[in-house]
């Protein structure tokens, strides 16, 4: 018997728990009623006055459909801007020769170190410039909060690695056939890096959905706020009501797990073709 192997997925069995208490004790914490302890200790995982309550509480209290709605249509249109433009940005980058390509894809490479706080600023006095922000109308304010996040430097780097592994060959038949490099792009390139396109849109997906500090920054208005910010606003509402924000948590999560299963098949296909060229 290896001993390697068995303590390998010890370590990994462990991490993992520790990994899911704090979302264990989120759920818990949302299915406990006013009476109970939620701060009692030991934790008390399974709740003794178990109810519902707090789920329809805190949907019936706050405009949370209004704050759904907004990180949908904040998450959907960031996902397809990014899918459109980190492919647009990748494809010359793998395919075409240019003056100045290393260079360029080099400097974008190198913009993934820059935390985006350092560069939150500048962006913001654009916004403001613009007049991108909710005080000018619905629009406005959801370029604002798409635009500054609609391409990054990781989604390009990651179409770029997919486009790279396509051989040479399919695009030359391509050619023979009379397509032009749009043609070449859209009817035979991206449809070959499908699961590469589900992973850049599972990863946008769930960083527009999280994002809380850019909408804290540039939203004013309570009915263009986002989940993230609109649960955090429950603290002031409610005094710190820790069972409706867990369980307002809760049930934002849940488009993060929809969405990941509906694309969980392109995911994994990605990860193993991944594995098998490595």
């Amino acid at each position: 018997m290896k001993i390697k192997p068995i303590l390998s997925h010890i370590l990994l069995i462990t991490v993992s728990l520790l990994s899911l208490f704090p979302f264990l004790w989120l759920i818990s914490t949302s299915l406990k009623g006013a009476g109970e302890n939620i701060f009692a200790y030991p934790p008390n995982f399974i709740p003794h006055d178990f109810t519902f309550e707090n789920y329809t509480g805190v949907w019936g209290r706050v405009n949370f459909l209004k704050y759904f709605f907004n990180s949908a249509v904040v998450a959907f249109f960031t996902v397809v801007l990014n899918l459109i433009f980190s492919s647009m940005a990748a494809y010359p980058l793998a395919r075409m020769e240019f003056k100045g390509k290393k260079v360029a894809f080099f400097a974008i490479l190198a913009t993934i170190m820059i935390p985006f706080q350092a560069i939150m600023l500048p962006i913001y006095l654009i916004i403001l410039k613009l007049n991108l922000v909710d005080t000018a109308g619905f629009v406005q304010g959801y370029l604002g909060l798409i635009l500054p996040f609609a391409v990054s430097a990781f989604g390009i780097f990651l179409m770029r690695q997919a486009f790279l592994a396509i051989p040479r060959e399919m695009e030359e038949a391509a050619i023979v056939d009379g397509c032009n490099s749009l043609q070449i792009f859209f009817k035979v390139l991206l449809p070959m890096v499908k699961p590469t396109l589900a992973i850049l849109a599972i990863f946008t997906f769930i960083g527009s959905w999280g994002e809380f500090l850019w909408p804290s920054i540039v939203l004013t208005y309570e009915k263009m706020f986002t989940l993230p910010v609109g649960i955090n606003n429950l603290q002031g509402i409610f005094s710190s009501n820790w069972r409706y924000i867990a369980a307002g948590s809760i049930i934002s999560i849940i488009p993060i797990i929809v969405f990941f299963l509906s694309l969980q098949r392109y995911f994994i296909a990605g990860e193993n073709e991944g594995a098998v060229k490595g």
